[in-house]
């Protein structure tokens, strides 16, 4: 049996998960624009954005996160601090703002919604296979 944090697993690819990946950034740059009333616009929420979708990408690339999606360790994590630090390096010669206020809530917030789905998705499958597998088989860990 395939184990939930290989690509043979259910749960694999490419794209399911580098979508949720980005709708998580997505999600962040409209929580943080909307908090400090700098407007929804789609093009405010691109710019705020874009930075860090490039650096998640190029996380995925770098890791070949395709390979391991849903393992927390070094796959989330890895892509985690690529997208923080990338996005902030990125966004510093934009004129976006990297006070370390900005830099520390980024670091929570993107940790948070990039690593939550992985361990939810990994919890989830877990238990399945141990449903699946009844309770004695030591063979489902």
């Amino acid at each position: 049996m395939a184990s939930p944090h290989t690509a043979s697993g259910p749960a694999h690819g490419l794209w399911p998960w580098l979508a949720v990946d980005v709708a998580a950034i997505i999600l962040f740059a409209v929580s943080g624009r909307s908090t400090h009333e700098h407007g929804l616009s789609a093009a405010g929420i691109a710019a705020t954005a874009a930075p860090f979708v490039v650096a998640c990408i190029a996380g995925w690339v770098v890791l070949r996160a395709w390979r391991t999606p849903l393992r927390l360790w070094p796959t989330g994590v890895g892509i985690w601090i690529t997208t923080v630090a990338g996005g902030l390096l990125l966004r510093f010669p934009t004129g976006g703002g990297v006070a370390l206020s900005f830099q520390v809530v980024t670091l929570a917030v993107l940790g948070l919604l990039l690593l939550l789905p992985r361990v939810l998705a990994a919890a989830a499958l877990r238990g399945r296979r141990r449903a699946l597998g009844g309770r004695g088989n030591q063979a489902v860990r």
